[in-house]
């Protein structure tokens, strides 16, 4: 609790110490990249054998590559909220998958960065909360938005609209009639195309595209969120579509590899993935602004199970215990990538502890906007621009999860602790964890550390806030 109040109390950086926003007077474009339900082990730069992603560590080896880096939580709406409003899941106003949305005083770093003068567009998957109005993203600080706003729509990519600034735009794809019965309020759009014509991750990457071509000139902030590799996971069950939820239009690149098709289809979303971040990177080299623009990349949490694809297949969590759902490493330890070749000295790997919270204030900082606003994160300029004696370090991190069963977890250093089930025993016992010699949290060692595991049980206790 003190510490969060010394949050509350501290500024950002001011302009002139800000070496990314110094320059010519110029300040920085914000580029931030979000894949969906992408793995820690799922990039070649982050140790993936199988699967190419040529762009990606092509971007990690002249960039920084980080690897601890955690997400806001272990699905996707909360880590949104999280990535948005710089809260972790005790603080922050979305803590599940479940109703719940942004209320209109809730203030995101889409909101400070548009009123500072900065261009906003968001395209692909918002999610955040269930089910948001269908201009939330606009209520939120973006200028423009184009793709999905419910969680669930985002599971199919052959959706019959999108959504453009709050209103429905029709698309040429149409849902089998009997997905067309099963819509509810909650979950509109979801199901499973019969007649597949327009692949959203295309006509949103196009969208993107046409945002960086259109405001190349101003400061802007872009927020491109995937909604792929995510399953689509009705389609994961239906036998007309041979329960492929996995669907892909590269499905036939990988036709030489003897693969289940959903994992054809899993492939053909990684390439998808990889081949949109070097056309955008190609896209700013031939407008002359790569060298002013900051570019991030990370994933909402960890690797998903879902739409008959099998996390195992491509190793997608590599050395990490767990998957999407979980507090242990493999559900939200994840790849993130940061490159600006002119301000950003490349080539780096940095082992420093941050997470989604941290976001908000790094954005802002980059920019050179001061705020006293406040959030759970520390701003990683200094470890971005090559000044780590200037880093903050965290005390610890914190998650808490409150579906199946409800789980909390609390990372100080190398100490991991996990306390499941406590929505039916809220003192269950919290499990422990070194990772320096144990990454696949494979050793409980709690009963040998009774001392650190009370420490770190009050740390549980401290950072949770009744929503």
């Amino acid at each position: 609790m003190i510490r969060f109040l010394l949050l509350l109390m501290t500024g950002l950086a001011v302009l002139a110490e800000n070496p990314l926003a110094s320059s010519a007077g110029q300040r920085p474009n914000l580029i931030y990249i979000l894949a969906d339900d992408l793995g820690f082990g799922d990039l070649g730069c982050y140790g993936q054998t199988t699967l190419k992603t040529p762009h990606l560590d092509h971007l990690a080896k002249k960039g920084i590559r980080f690897t601890r880096h955690y997400s806001g939580s272990t699905v996707c709406a909360p880590s949104r909220c999280v990535l948005m409003t710089g809260l972790h899941t005790g603080h922050a106003r979305i803590r599940g998958n479940g109703p719940g949305r942004l209320h209109p005083s809730d203030v995101t770093v889409a909101r400070l960065l548009q009123e500072s003068g900065y261009t906003t567009g968001c395209f692909g998957k918002w999610g955040i909360g269930n089910p948001p109005p269908l201009d939330d993203p606009n209520q939120h600080g973006f200028d423009e938005f184009y793709g999905y706003i419910n969680m669930y729509h985002a599971h199919n990519f052959y959706p019959e609209f999108l959504i453009h600034n709050g209103k429905k735009e029709p698309l040429g794809n149409q849902l089998y009639a009997d997905w067309k019965t099963r819509q509810t309020t909650a979950r509109e759009g979801r199901g499973v195309a019969e007649t597949a014509i327009d692949y959203a991750p295309e006509l949103i990457f196009d969208r993107t595209l046409k945002f960086i071509r259109r405001h190349h000139e101003e400061p802007f902030f872009l927020y491109y969120a995937l909604n792929i590799p995510h399953a689509n996971n009705e389609g994961g069950g239906d036998a007309r579509i041979g329960n492929n939820g996995m669907r892909s239009p590269l499905f036939s690149f990988f036709d030489d590899e003897d693969w289940p098709i959903q994992e054809k289809g899993f492939a053909g979303m990684i390439k998808t993935i990889d081949d949109h971040v070097g056309q955008l990177m190609s896209l700013l080299e031939s407008l002359n602004i790569a060298h002013r623009t900051a570019v991030l990349f990370s994933s909402d949490n960890g690797p998903h199970q879902e739409g008959r694809h099998r996390m195992e297949f491509f190793n997608s969590n590599g050395p990490l215990r767990g998957m999407k759902r979980d507090l242990y490493e493999g559900g939200i330890r994840v790849p993130f990538i940061a490159y600006c070749p002119d301000r950003f000295p490349g080539g780096r790997v940095s082992n420093l502890i941050s997470g989604f919270q941290d976001i908000f204030p790094t954005l802002l900082d980059l920019a050179g906007i001061h705020t006293r606003h406040r959030t759970d994160g520390i701003s990683l300029v200094p470890t971005l621009t090559g000044n780590p004696a200037r880093q903050v370090i965290h005390p610890h991190l914190y998650w808490e999860f409150y579906e199946q069963g409800g789980k909390v977890a609390v990372l100080q250093g190398n100490w991991k602790a996990v306390r499941r089930n406590i929505l039916e025993e809220p003192k269950a016992p919290i499990e422990l964890y070194d990772l320096r010699s144990d990454l696949g949290e494979a050793n409980d060692i709690a009963n040998k550390n009774r001392a650190l595991v009370t420490a770190l049980s009050q740390i549980m206790e401290d950072e949770h806030i009744d929503p």
